[in-house]
């Protein structure tokens, strides 16, 4: 067994990450965070494989502006990777 070094628990919306907490599965969307419809496809999809949160690209306006619509279709907890 690997030894894992003391944390602080935290939580990502439900999921909880560090501590005594079991390794949570993290992927990224690939599509233009814009792209609402694409992304909340992916966004369910790598849930249904396993995911526990998601990171999406946030490169502009447009895409802050989508995270909410994003948000209130999908399950998981989204992490927003803020590039601008």
């Amino acid at each position: 067994m690997i030894k894992r070094y003391p944390t602080k628990k935290i939580k990502v919306g439900n999921v909880e990450v560090g501590g005594d907490a079991p390794i949570s599965v993290q992927s990224m969307a690939f599509s233009k965070t814009k792209n609402i419809e694409a992304t909340v496809e992916q966004i369910n999809r790598l849930h249904f494989a396993g995911a526990d949160m998601v990171r999406v690209a946030v490169l502009d306006e447009e895409d802050a502006k989508a995270l909410k619509t994003i948000k209130n279709n999908t399950s998981l907890p989204i992490i927003a990777d803020i590039h601008f």
